[in-house]
């Protein structure tokens, strides 16, 4: 596949790009090497491949999913400097 100054001036127009016949020129070539580099890439046997999301492998690092202490409410609103019905009493912010 090969791409024409016709083919550049096309897709700039439809990525609303302003470009200059001359720039149109210049870019032909450079487009033309890229998509010989992707059917390079399309030639390469990758049917023994598996598909994989990274490079290297990652996992989640997730805490043990185990009950801990609960009901710690009255402990927990000791420290607070004030407390109503059993939330944090905080100032008003909005009046």
């Amino acid at each position: 596949m090969s791409v024409t100054k016709t083919d550049v001036l096309k897709v700039a127009s439809l990525a609303r790009i302003a470009i200059s016949d001359a720039d149109a020129e210049r870019l032909t070539p450079e487009l033309n090497n890229i998509l010989g580099w992707i059917e390079q890439l399309g030639e390469v046997d990758t049917s023994s491949i598996e598909p994989m999301t990274a490079v290297i492998p990652n996992q989640l690092r997730l805490r043990a999913d185990v009950v801990t202490e609960g009901d710690q409410r009255d402990a927990i609103l000791s420290n607070a400097p004030e407390g109503q019905h059993g939330f944090f009493t905080v100032p008003k912010v909005v009046e």
